[in-house]
């Protein structure tokens, strides 16, 4: 099933521009085929086509567009075995995790679908004219939301198929009304070759215009190529800081300036309430691992940092979750760039004088096997290194010991912009809870109480965004049905005649709408002007 291909629109091609193989992180092998690079040209070519689809995809009825996200589920699922198989021999990961994986993609393409027929994401207005006011007159104004333009997306190292070619970004772009067209990840050619082609005969099935989708597979330069092109007008991307922040860079540069909505770094801090620990300091040492080492610690909301008070409380907290560490085999890294980036990491924090080594993991048995760490400081050495604040990307976490409240309060304070922050409480502890909200709000996307970040759950009321640097534009989020409003934009329209008035702004709501009359929530039924 795998060709070597990638695909612009319609045709698959195999690029000519330099090639990439798959590698499989746990045996150090690599796989076939090879996938050729896309040149300038190609990369043209998609945009060109994107750009071609756009005003006749973004003009579908509501019905059709939710059908094709969910043909594109369909076909992902057919792919059965095959694309497991493949996921699994690119990624380590074990046969459970893509399982799941495959069920969250295609859970969030059924969920953008239902979310595409109910059509709130419109978010229609109807302001009536008024042409007796005085001292003047107001127009008859009519507001909706139309999708932005052509998006690129760059699919992630640690997601292979939630947050790849079929992921959150794609599936909220196409919700949206816009043609995409994604930069694979070299990681994972040909599971991204697998789900490209599921997507583009979806489009074929679903009479869908032949631009609304493309996969390129690409070096920096023609990647820097794609996010510069005039005609694509949003960029949606997970990894690293560095990476986000060269294509901010690069979007901001352009003649025409466009968002680029990043998710990239976060420590994700967890704050251990005296009563908490005071109640099942071992417990949450042991879960606190157990979320600490999933997936080798390869997930945006590893937790990364605790911070927690002096004590013997804290000891127990430490004891426990040492034992649990050390008893923790080093699972498989997703690549040997992260494997490596990751061994770096735990070196320096560990050379550091002022942090002391807890505890590490038993050393994987694979060839990029990541071997757990936990470490200790003080919060006054903290607050004096800002280096400490660094993500180890990976099963690595540093404790810091506070003296007291106060000094609790000055860390979180100091914290940069994160995905999530956890309260581990009890009830006694809840003035305490309630006065470090405030901070938590400030710094974090998701606040969560007597749970752990790792597990983020697909839905209406999810956020998964946060602060720079864990995002680039904090007032989004990439997973969840809101993550469509990034890739959308308002237009008012005064005193259109009604044939020329967009069905969802028209008297009589032939799409049965909910919608904003004067002011007032009318839903479907209640829906006339």
């Amino acid at each position: 099933m795998l060709n070597g291909e990638m695909f612009i629109g319609a045709a698959a091609v195999r690029g000519e521009h330099g090639s990439v193989r798959g590698y499989n992180p746990a045996t150090g092998e690599d796989l076939e085929p090879a996938y050729g690079l896309a040149s300038a040209a190609e990369v043209d070519r998609a945009c060109a086509l994107a750009w071609a689809a756009f005003d006749t995809y973004r003009d579908t009825p509501l019905e059709q567009r939710a059908a094709f996200l969910e043909r594109i589920a369909q076909n992902i699922l057919d792919l059965g075995d095959a694309l497991v198989e493949r996921a699994m021999a690119e990624s380590g990961l074990p046969r459970a995790r893509i399982e799941g994986e495959r069920g969250r993609t295609v859970g969030q393409l059924r969920l953008f679908a239902e979310v595409v027929r109910e059509g709130s994401w419109l978010e229609v207005r109807l302001d009536s004219a008024q042409p007796q006011r005085q001292p003047l007159p107001r127009s008859d104004l009519r507001q909706r939301h139309i999708a932005v333009g052509p998006v690129a997306v760059f699919g992630a190292s640690n997601f292979p198929l939630a947050f790849s070619v079929a992921g959150g970004d794609t599936a909220s772009a196409l919700a949206a009304g816009c043609p995409v067209v994604v930069k694979a990840h070299s990681a994972h050619p040909g599971t991204s070759e697998l789900v490209g082609r599921a997507i583009r005969d979806a489009a074929a099935q679903c009479g869908m215009p032949e631009g609304v989708f493309s996969l390129l597979f690409a070096e920096r330069d023609n990647a820097v190529k794609l996010v510069t092109d005039w005609r694509i007008k949003s960029v949606g991307f997970t990894g690293s800081r560095g990476g986000g922040m060269s294509l901010v860079r690069a979007c901001a540069g352009r003649p025409e300036p466009i968002p680029v909505f990043a998710e990239m770094s976060s420590i994700n801090p967890v704050f251990l309430l005296p009563a908490a620990l005071k109640e099942r300091a071992e417990s949450i040492g042991k879960n606190f691992i157990a979320s600490l080492t999933m997936g080798a610690g390869q997930f945006c909301t590893n937790p990364g940092l605790v911070l927690t008070l002096e004590g013997p409380e804290t000891d127990a907290f430490l004891r426990s979750a040492s034992a649990a560490l050390e008893a923790s085999a080093g699972a498989t890294m997703l690549t040997a760039g992260i494997h490596r980036a990751y061994e770096q990491g735990v070196a320096k924090i560990a050379a550091n004088e002022q942090v002391k080594t807890i505890a590490r993991g038993t050393a994987g048995t694979t060839k990029h096997a990541c071997q757990g760490g936990l470490f200790l400081a003080t919060a006054a050495d903290f607050l004096a290194d800002p280096e400490m604040q660094e993500e180890i990307f990976g099963a690595a976490s540093l404790v810091v010991a506070c003296k007291n409240l106060d000094e609790m309060r000055a860390v979180a304070e100091r914290l940069e912009g994160q995905l999530t922050a956890t309260i581990q409480m009890e009830a006694e502890d809840e003035a305490i809870a309630r006065s470090l909200l405030p901070t938590l709000e400030r710094k974090a996307g998701r606040i969560l109480v007597n749970g752990y970040p790792t597990g983020v759950e697909v839905c209406h009321a999810m956020v998964h965004g946060g602060p720079f640097p864990a995002t680039s534009d904090a007032r989004m989020t990439s997973v969840g049905t809101l993550a469509i409003r990034r890739f959308l934009r308002p237009v008012c329209y005064q005193d259109l005649p009604q044939a020329l008035l967009p069905q969802a702004l028209r008297d009589d709501n032939p799409l049965q709408l909910p919608r904003r009359l004067d002011g007032r929530l009318a839903l479907p039924e209640q829906g006339k002007a």
